[in-house]
């Protein structure tokens, strides 16, 4: 990412990308309404800084209960010690859907999933089939004899 695609000081600062962030702002605003340059900037800047408040009391709640990584929990009781309280059923409802979106997609097949569904019978013959040719690698490359699809209907 190019320095001017992020609003900050210098590459090392912590920032947000500003095409992402400037369309949240315009998402959030009525159609008629336009942000200056600078007002999106300083929104932007104002969220840095937030997510930087928060992550760090996180840190500290997380350190105080003698744990290594950051749980969700730690978040909620950040948001809670810094006196964001009234935020904290929003954004556990807000990570409840993000949960639950992320099991769809999982359960979808994820990056594994070539998009087409597979009935079960389909996945149980894929698999023989990988298996018959896994174990013709091992025996020395012979293939094994092609054996004749059964229609479904035929089958009892």
């Amino acid at each position: 990412m190019e320095p001017m695609d992020i609003v900050g000081k210098s590459k090392e600062d912590a920032s947000l990308p500003k095409a992402t962030m400037t369309k949240i702002i315009k998402e959030m605003l009525p159609p008629d309404v336009r942000v200056a340059r600078d007002a999106q900037d300083l929104l932007i800047e104002c969220c840095v800084e937030f997510i930087n408040l928060i992550s760090s009391e996180s840190n500290e709640v997380c350190n105080r209960e003698e744990k290594r990584t950051i749980a969700p929990e730690h978040v909620l009781k950040a948001l809670q010690v810094l006196g964001f309280g009234e935020y904290i059923e929003e954004v556990y409802a807000a990570y409840e859907q993000h949960k639950l979106e992320t099991m769809q997609d999982s359960l979808r097949g994820g990056k594994w999933s070539n998009g087409a569904e597979m009935t079960e019978e389909e996945a149980v013959a894929e698999q023989q089939r990988m298996f018959a040719e896994a174990r013709a690698r091992m025996n020395g490359g012979t293939a094994p004899p092609k054996q004749p699809e059964v229609e479904p209907s035929l089958e009892s």
